[in-house]
């Protein structure tokens, strides 16, 4: 009896331990190193190993267990709450060895079972509230890199963290920004050989752009590239630096310049060479960078170097002397294709400024760009010099404000977009739109420590923002208000604050605008997915709905595209025809991050992100409902005078917080985000009321000073 008693109780046992030996087993025989993340979405199609999927950065996805046959079926296999909040969710996940990895709001990283969705660990880096005001576009992770047991976490403070992937425990940590300064950090890493690479933003304050490079094993640099040239005076860092100066002129350097890296890179394994784009430059007027006709490299170009060494290997720039926050750090996509019966090694991307571009990823030598939506400060890209043919009337001075598509939310901003090698086309989610009026100011004064973009938005983004306004940006004739030393438009519309509407100057001539039209002759308006063919420029489809900024797409090998819409809907189409094969709700009604798709256990899920959270003040909001108190030591409020007994409030609904949906064929687990109310007729997807004139998903407007809806998301 005691013998059998014995086994009863040793089996189990043994089963765990067993468990427990195979799982460790098989983690250790699927490391994740270089040759896996070469061979990430290919010959390892269950995992999602890079924030693109495959280095390339193409979100192709070889898995047809879910195709244009069944997707119709798909539902909600389980959901996990996030977090608290406090602005979008912008992050890709990874999943490895059946661990689903991802970052939400303030930097807070977790993993759970990619089969339940049960936490496995939680990790917080305790990022200081008091650093809002320094982060220009909102409280948001793009994602995260995996290698070699190691979880690496950008931290919005500036902070790059190795955790230990299993335990989450931290490994260590290094600040890639200097303590105090202007900067933050917002884009997923990348790896490449054994080092971990990492860009950061704030080109609106201004800063100096740089990516750095580290070693994974112990946190140590082992280079770092600036994208702008620093002070002459200084000597230069590199000869690519000594070169950049040329195009500059004056004491520039004093603003930073900008150039900033906070969102697009990829890695190419075979070239080893590892490309990023750079942002806008700072302040926005180049009269103020004190290079008035100069090219101010490396701003708004993509740029590659040497991965082992961070040398300057070419760049090509998409817009000298940027004067319009065009920012250049939208998705990179790397694919071998067709053109003129010639297979070429290209980097593509369908840039903030309207247009599509095709580019050889081994010299940065132009091939073909057309626009994708309504573009007037260019006419088109010269094609032997690659160089856009740059409308005079573009440039806007103090006396004339110019009304410029697209605006600073871009036709085109951090919403991934994807490639399918089967069908060759580029799905892109875009604006087709967006404009903005802009002037020089009266004054234009450097105030440290807030945003210093030297323009002023001629009566654009007037008004109360969608929805109601959460707080206040400064009044007209407030210190800034005049002089561009405002909050970030976009940012401040899309979080929720009202932007001062200061008088207009004289509007300048209308330019004229390319991009695509309907079958009316008339420019597109309104949010779309449309489908590109990257050999020929041609548009195969399009369909209404998704826009720059939120969400993004996915395809895979079962003929389909998914798309996120910051509506909270996940959307299937045909990825050959753009016929829609699936609409579910997560419920969410915005904020929305970017599908991926993986296979476990023979069973291939869908997952995404969503919510915003309860919103405190400041851009993108803190963590905890409502806004918050006077500060600490602050002086106490004037009593007021005695109101009204007020009537009974109704009690306020739960808050919703940020969740993550996984999604798989047949799936029956119950959503439990509550149905949010209809959106009111004309409602901005999202819920967040009438987009403002001009704006992505609005009409058209007659060509006087408008503004899009902006949000630019760094």
């Amino acid at each position: 009896m005691q013998t059998k008693r014995l086994r009863r109780i040793l089996l189990p046992i043994t089963g765990v331990l067993l468990t427990t030996w195979i799982a460790v087993s098989l983690q250790q025989s699927r490391k994740i190193d270089d040759a896996a993340l070469k061979n990430a979405g290919k010959s390892n199609i269950n995992d999602w190993l890079t924030y693109g999927l495959n280095q390339q950065e193409q979100r192709y996805s070889l898995l047809k267990q879910i195709d244009d046959t069944n997707v119709g079926r798909l539902g909600l296999a389980w959901t996990y709450e996030i977090g608290l909040g406090g602005g979008n969710q912008e992050a890709t996940p990874l999943v490895s060895n059946g661990v689903l990895y991802s970052i939400t709001n303030w930097s807070i990283t977790f993993a759970v079972d990619a089969r339940t969705g049960k936490e496995i660990w939680r990790y917080d880096p305790k990022v200081d509230r008091a650093i809002q005001p320094k982060v220009c576009c909102g409280i948001v992770n793009r994602g995260l890199g995996i290698y070699e047991g190691k979880i690496l976490v950008p931290v919005l403070d500036g902070r790059m963290v190795a955790l230990d992937a299993g335990t989450g425990k931290e490994i260590w940590s290094v600040q890639t920004t200097p303590p105090g300064e202007d900067y933050s950090v917002t884009m997923a890493p990348r790896i490449a050989k054994g080092k971990v690479i990492i860009g950061n933003a704030g080109s609106e304050y201004p800063v100096r752009g740089y990516v750095t490079a580290y070693d994974i094993d112990n946190g140590k640099q082992v280079w770092r590239f600036y994208t702008v040239p620093g002070d002459p005076k200084k000597g230069f860092e590199s000869k690519a630096m000594e070169a950049a100066a040329k195009t500059w002129s004056g004491e520039w350097y004093k603003y930073g310049g900008g150039g900033t890296v906070w969102d697009g890179m990829t890695y190419d394994p075979d070239l080893n060479l590892i490309y990023f784009g750079t942002g806008n430059g700072g302040p926005w007027p180049s009269d103020f960078r004190q290079s008035k006709g100069l090219d101010n490299l490396y701003v708004c170009s993509v740029v590659a170097l040497n991965a082992d060494t961070g040398e300057y290997k070419w760049h090509y720039q998409f817009v000298p002397e940027d004067s319009w926050d065009f920012d250049s750090v939208q998705q990179l996509t790397l694919a071998d294709i067709r053109i003129n019966n010639q297979t070429r090694k290209v980097i593509m991307q369908a840039n903030k400024n309207g247009f599509f571009y095709v580019l050889d990823r081994t010299n940065g030598k132009f091939i073909s760009a057309s626009p994708f939506a309504q573009v007037n400060w260019a006419t088109a890209i010269d094609p032997k010099t690659g160089r856009p043919l740059i409308q005079p009337g573009a440039h806007y001075t103090k006396d004339q404000a110019v009304q410029i598509f697209p605006g600073p939310g871009g036709a085109h901003n951090w919403a991934p977009m994807a490639f399918n090698p089967t069908t060759n086309l580029m799905y892109i989610p875009i604006s087709a739109n967006s404009s903005s009026s802009y002037r020089l100011p009266d004054t234009y004064t450097y105030t440290a420590g807030r945003t210093n973009m030297g323009v002023t938005f001629g009566g654009g983004f007037g008004g109360p923002p969608p929805g109601g306004a959460r707080g206040a940006a400064p009044a007209p004739g407030a210190p800034g208000a005049t002089t561009g030393g405002i909050a970030e438009p976009g940012a401040a519309a899309g979080a929720g604050f009202a932007v001062p509407a200061v008088p207009p100057a004289a509007a300048g001539p209308v330019l004229p605008s390319v991009g695509p039209v309907d079958k009316d002759g008339k420019f597109q308006t309104g949010n779309w997915l449309v489908a590109i063919d990257p050999s020929t420029q041609k548009e195969k489809w399009r369909v209404q709905g998704g826009g720059s900024i939120g969400g993004g797409a996915l395809t895979s090998a079962g003929n389909l595209v998914f798309q996120v819409q910051n509506n909270g809907h996940l959307l299937a189409y045909r990825a050959d025809t753009g016929d829609k094969l699936l609409d579910v709700a997560t419920n969410q009604t915005g904020n929305m991050g970017p599908p991926i798709t993986f296979m476990i256990d023979n069973k291939q899920y869908v997952a995404v992100a969503g919510g915003a959270g309860p919103r405190g003040g400041g851009f993108g909001g803190a963590p905890g409902a409502g806004a918050r108190g006077p500060a600490a030591g602050a002086p106490p409020l004037p009593a007021a005078a005695p109101a009204a007994p007020a009537a009974p409030a109704a009690p306020a609904p739960p808050p919703v917080y940020p969740r993550l949906y996984v999604y798989v064929l047949d799936g029956k687990a119950e959503n439990p985000t509550p149905t949010p109310p209809a959106t009111p007729a004309g409602g901005f997807p999202g819920g967040f009321g009438p987009p403002p004139a001009g704006g992505p998903g609005a009409p058209a407007v007659p060509p006087a000073p408008a503004a899009g809806r902006g949000g630019r998301g760094q």
